[in-house]
């Protein structure tokens, strides 16, 4: 078994793992959203009107729609929708009529769930590590171990640019550089099996397939993965041969290759 894997089931089956993980990843009690007064009387005002086009066009104004259907993605992108597909309309405004204008608001207002924030925590702990954020310029010139500062199309950019890894489907979490060698990073913290969850992992790992000279990639993996199962991805992880392991494990990896 790789040892990388070896050592991240070693420490996630160990004492305390969920309690040292809660420093990369601390969940927050997340407040729920708010609904300005003005625009909180025009959905009033649509619903008690029975004006669907309204009331589903008001309600795109807000950062959650109350119910979840797969076509208000292109309702919210494309407001041109709203006055082509009226039988689409009919649907939607006709199930939030049937929910009562109480419900929506209270769907409407529900807190993102801490799941969905895990990617921009992760980026949060990392000056944790010590190991100091440089400037693209200062980044290349710089002769010890550093991360690159940037924005996500900074970083996504530099990978293409100057490192040369061109298939490159979305930007990595990290781009570390030790001496010579660039370390791209995928962070993933894995809470349950199966559906979206087997993809992000699929994901996590697909960066590993970036090894070359000078530049290598690594799977930042925690949480549900590393405990002993018969699920897709423990056995997928028990047998992966590339470099993937715990964030608890990032700086013991960074110093074993300095």
């Amino acid at each position: 078994m790789n040892k990388w894997i070896e050592k991240s089931i070693t420490l996630a089956n160990s004492r305390g793992y969920l309690d040292d993980l809660f420093r990369v990843y601390p969940v927050s009690l997340n407040l729920k959203r708010d609904i300005p007064n003005d625009l909180k009387i025009k959905i009033e005002s649509a619903f008690k009107s029975k004006n669907k086009k309204e009331l589903i066009k008001k309600l795109l104004e807000l950062p959650r729609f109350p119910i979840n259907d797969p076509y208000i993605a292109s309702l919210r992108k494309y407001h041109n929708l709203l006055e082509k597909n009226p039988k689409t309309i009919q649907r939607i405004g006709s199930r939030l009529l049937s929910i009562g204008i109480d419900d929506i608001f209270e769907m409407a207002i529900e807190p993102k769930s801490s799941s969905r924030q895990f990617g921009n925590i992760f980026q949060n702990w990392l000056p944790s590590l010590k190991i100091p954020f440089l400037a693209k310029q200062e980044f290349k010139k710089y002769n010890s171990v550093s991360f690159l500062k940037g924005s996500d199309s900074q970083l996504k950019d530099f990978a293409k640019n100057e490192i040369g890894i061109k298939r490159l489907n979305r930007r990595p979490d990290f781009i570390l550089k030790v001496k010579n060698k660039f370390i791209l990073g995928e962070a993933k913290f894995l809470t349950d099996n199966g559906g979206t969850q087997n993809n992000q992992f699929d994901g996590a790992l697909r960066i590993t397939q970036i090894n070359n000279k000078n530049c290598v990639g690594v799977a930042v993996i925690d949480g549900i993965v590393w405990f002993e199962s018969n699920t897709y991805m423990h056995k997928t992880i028990k047998k992966f041969k590339k470099n993937a392991f715990s964030a608890l494990l990032l700086k013991e990896f960074i110093e074993e290759i300095k």
